[in-house]
Parts: C-alpha cells; structure tokens; sequence
C-alpha cells in the first residue's frame, strides 16, 4: 500500500524545516561575501513578503489588521528579522556557517533563562540537566584557540550572542502579543516591516546596493533559494507541521539543523569541523534535547507520584 497524501505532505514537510532551514546558513554565507548583509537580507524578506501577500490575494484572504497588531507586528519583525538574522547575516562574514547554526541552536536555552528572569517561570529539573549541558556545550564550543584568538571570530560569536537574545524575547513577546491570526498575514506584515527596517539600517551604514544583475551566478541562486525556499517553503511547512504533528517533534529540527548547517559547510565551502566542535555539538544538542522534553526523570517520578504533564520548557 503506498503512502497516503497527508503522510507525504508530513514527510516533505519535515524535509523543508529540517534541509531547507539547515541550508540558510549555507546560502546567507555564499551571498554575504559579495553582497552586503543588511541590504541582502533586506531584499529577501521585502520580496519574500511581497509574494506572500500575492498569494494571500489568490487565496482570497483579506490582509487588513488593526493598528495595535500593526504595532506588534513591527515590534516582532525587527525582534526576528532586523536585529535577529540581519545580524546573523553580517556575522557570517566572520565565522563559519556551520558555527553559527551550532551556536544557535542554543537558543531555547536563552529563551528558557529569559523565562526564570523576567517571568518568574520555575526550572523543571529536565530543564536545569539541559541547562548545565548547554553552558558546558557553548563552553567548549567558543573557548576554541582558533576563535579566541581571531579577533573577527569573536566579533562574529558577539553579534550571534545579540541575535540569540533577540529572537529569545520576540518568542516571548509573540506568545502574548496581539497579532493578526492568519500566520500567512503575520508573517507577511512582519518580512515587510522588518526588510523595511533592515533597508533602514543598511542605508544608514551605508552599504552600497547593487542590481541583481550584477550579481554573480552563485548569488543570484543563493537569493531566490532563501527567499522562495527558505522564507516562504519552510515556513509554511513549520506552521503545517504544528497543525498536524506534536510540538515536540517539530522541535526536533533544533537538533537537525547545526548538522545539515555543518555538513553543507565542510562539503561545499570546506569549513573545518574539529573535534572540541563535534563533541561542543553533541553536549549542546544533548543539552537542548533536555530542554525541550517533557518526559520526567524516573527516580523523580517515584517520589512525586503520577502528576498530569504541563507544558514547560
């Protein structure tokens, strides 16, 4: 028996967050050593949500939202995409791709400090394991001899730092925030707004903008591949996949990506992955991977007796 429609969508679906998603880093690399970051990101999520809102008009959904989900959505998009990947981009001139997936990865460790600090939110004992695993994994990870002395790479490690802490507090301001219900229409508002401020950003730096046709080959590619592909494609499926599948199994590209990010990196632009790297990535990930469950300690368990789940970090 072959496999039914919805099992394939799943299975490309999964596909999309886990290659698609790990791939960026890849493509923003290969685009920023010609382009310059903030105008590059700036063009794809500008275009992104352009063809976003075309296909909304196709679909027939209305794009109009009140001025307070506006507001928020200009709030997340500079939260996510201003100051969230245009730094990433800009970063990438300084470090390689497959440390910057690997370093981000440990934002639900961020995300989950955040929580204990401005919300008060309890650390479950799973999540103080993953914790202590994370602090050892990005340890190990930015106290390598060939970052810390390369004064570019620490730049670079910085400004991952910032982005981390940025997309941590926009994913705990979204959670509570007014926005348009339609994920179709939020993102749209969010991919203009924040390429708007992006393009803001860029002029104010002065970085020189160019035609598309004056780009290289592998440029030109890089850019309709993150935008159709890595803006859009991706998304889409993230957002089926938390309609369809349980929230811990989407979790999972957390795990997947810095390992795609790594691989396509060491394969195609022959980026170095040591062996502090390799065994930084398994404590981190090991590390998130506590984070992220639910499932309680056994011994715990038998001393608390049956208690109902609830969802934490």
């Amino acid at each position: 028996m072959g496999k039914s429609p919805k099992t394939v969508l799943i299975v490309l679906a999964f596909f999309s967050i886990y290659v698609i998603w790990g791939s960026t880093y890849l493509l923003n690399k290969i685009a920023v050593t010609e382009l310059p970051p903030f105008m590059l990101a700036a063009i794809r999520f500008i275009t992104a949500g352009i063809l976003i809102f075309l296909l909304c008009k196709a679909l027939g959904i209305k794009i109009s939202i009140n001025k307070k989900q506006f507001k928020n959505t200009v709030i997340a998009g500079f939260l996510f995409l201003t100051l969230g990947n245009g730094m990433v981009v800009w970063a990438l001139r300084y470090v390689d791709s497959g440390f910057a997936a690997l370093e981000i990865s440990a934002q639900p460790l961020i995300v989950l400090i955040l929580l204990r600090v401005l919300d008060g939110k309890k650390i479950k004992t799973m999540s103080l394991i993953g914790v202590g695993l994370g602090i050892i994994g990005m340890y190990l990870l930015v106290s390598q001899k060939q970052i810390i002395s390369d004064d570019d790479s620490l730049i670079g490690m910085g400004m991952i730092l910032i982005c981390l802490f940025s997309w941590a507090y926009g994913s705990l301001f979204v959670a509570k925030a007014d926005l348009p219900s339609n994920y179709f229409v939020n993102t749209g508002y969010q991919m203009i707004t924040g390429g708007i401020l992006l393009m803001l950003t860029s002029f104010a730096l002065g970085e020189t903008w160019t035609a598309p046709t004056t780009w290289s080959g592998e440029v030109q590619i890089s850019m309709i591949l993150l935008i159709l592909l890595g803006s859009i494609v991706a998304f889409t499926a993230f957002n089926y996949l938390l309609k369809v599948v349980s929230p811990e199994k989407v979790a999972t590209s957390t795990y997947v990506n810095p390992i795609i990010a790594m691989t396509l990196g060491w394969y195609f632009l022959n980026e170095q992955i040591t062996m502090q790297s390799s065994i930084a990535a398994i404590v981190l990930l090991t590390g998130v991977y506590f984070i992220n469950t639910k499932k309680k300690l056994i011994l715990l368990s038998r001393f608390k007796g049956r208690l109902r789940p609830k969802q934490s970090f």
